[in-house]
């Protein structure tokens, strides 16, 4: 993305003040990392996930700047430091004169990849929510920076971090306490259908052409602002967003040494304003248009093959009749020996309730190799421990790459309605240049107002 002309706000918005932690501000700031944050949210609604983690680094490291295009986000945000915080709407312009240790990026999703690129080029560490990217050529782009730059790099998939119930799951399967031939039935919920939706005029406020950035132009809404998971022009529906949790958690257990699944297939629905014959390369290279409305799947039931024989499914729902099983959220693994259920509530199963104490205590010597010789628990602790020591967080750029990879050969099968082999190797489609065609899109040259 070029680089244009450049400018910065001094908060002066009145808001609602935010709850913050006050013990990282009552340390000596002067031997703390300087820590600015890019994509906030508001006090209010659902898309404040930025300001969450950056609240939550803030208690790590000395927070010294904000940039945010709503300028009354921004402006809560600084209230909640006691008005010190400097802040800005163009992150170039943050990033150059700032020079911060360490980064949070809390943006929409198609702006991760970007921004992070530039805050790691410009020799800071990074802390990234989750889907980190919008394509499979994006997460090439940024695991090359990552490696040529050094930085230490953690995305905000926080399931990583969770011993009782996820790490505990992942441990159980590899070590063979399901026995083998072990597969994994995943529900993830379907994205809602909505619309078309009313365009209006953006507030003064925001810099909508920033916020656009590089998708295609598009004119405002609040529905296109707020829940732009559903628009596949800024994110990819349930499939990256509790797809880069559960199928993270879930290829992580089947395939620990594999570099991503061979194969693809299953079926889905889009909502009603996506025609069956929609030629989806030329939307997200913004050469075709759909009504402001949802269009992202809406049903879906994937297949990813791996080539140690395992297979996970992937559903908005899963239901299997005459066997007890039906869920809208979570993990189903299932082996010769038995079949564990995990989600954010509880871990269950037969082989979970027969664990002993000694069972227990080497499950834990698992994890702890899981997390790279660190305690599991706190998911930002681990990122500023890695900082501490240079090494790689739990959620590496690595490791979400090939999850992402995964989240994305599910929708790319879904656009293009056929089964599709996959090589992990050279990460390509195998014989097939209309998927190779989706993994990459074109990005929009904008100028950014001043």
């Amino acid at each position: 993305m070029e680089s244009s002309r450049r400018g910065f706000l001094k908060a002066t918005a009145a808001g609602s003040a935010l709850a913050v932690s006050t013990d990282a501000l009552a340390q000596d700031d002067s031997k703390k990392l300087r820590l600015a944050s890019i994509g906030v949210g508001g006090s209010r609604g659902r898309y404040n996930r930025g300001g969450h983690i950056a609240r939550d680094a803030a208690k790590h490291a000395n927070m010294v700047a904000v940039c945010d295009v709503d300028d009354v986000h921004a402006a809560e945000f600084n209230k909640a430091f006691g008005g010190k915080l400097n802040t800005y709407r163009d992150y170039r312009v943050m990033l150059e004169q700032e020079k911060p240790d360490v980064v949070t990026i809390g943006t929409p999703d198609h702006w991760h990849v970007p921004i992070a690129i530039a805050a790691l080029r410009s020799g800071a560490d990074v802390y990234c929510e989750k889907p980190l990217t919008l394509t499979i050529d994006e997460g090439k782009q940024i695991r090359k920076v990552v490696e040529e730059t050094g930085r230490v790099f953690q995305v905000g998939t926080q399931q990583r971090s969770t011993k009782d119930k996820f790490l505990t799951a992942i441990a159980m399967v590899q070590s063979g306490r399901l026995g083998k031939n072990v597969n994994a039935y995943v529900a993830i919920g379907g994205a809602p259908s909505g619309g078309p939706f009313e365009n209006t005029e953006a507030p003064e406020n925001i810099d909508w052409n920033m916020w656009v950035g590089p998708a295609p132009m598009a004119d405002y809404s609040n529905e296109r602002r707020r829940m732009f998971r559903w628009y596949f022009e800024y994110s990819g529906g349930k499939m990256t967003d509790w797809g880069a949790h559960h199928i993270d958690i879930a290829q992580w257990a089947l395939a620990p040494g594999e570099d991503g699944p061979v194969k693809v297939s299953g079926n889905g629905e889009f909502p009603k304003v996506v025609p069956s014959d929609f030629n989806w390369e030329k939307f997200l290279n913004g050469e075709a248009s759909l009504p402001n409305a949802f269009n992202t799947a809406t049903r879906f039931s994937i297949d990813l093959t791996y080539s140690n024989g395992s297979v996970m499914s992937v559903n908005n729902h899963y239901k299997r009749e005459g066997d007890n099983v039906d869920f809208g959220n979570g993990i189903l693994f299932e082996g010769d020996k038995g079949r564990i259920f995990v989600n954010r509530g509880k871990i269950e199963g037969n082989p979970y309730k027969a664990l002993t104490d000694s069972d227990r205590a080497e499950l834990d010597e698992l994890i702890v190799k899981l997390c790279k010789g660190k305690q599991p628990g706190n998911h930002m602790k681990n990122f500023f421990d890695c900082i501490s020591d240079r090494s790689k967080p739990i959620s590496d750029v690595w490791s979400h790459h090939r999850t992402m990879t995964s989240c994305h050969l599910c929708n790319i099968a879904l656009m293009l309605g056929r089964e599709l082999r996959w090589d992990p190797k050279t990460e390509r489609f195998i014989d097939d240049e209309q998927a190779n065609a989706l993994m990459t899109r074109k990005s929009r040259n904008f100028d950014p107002k001043v």
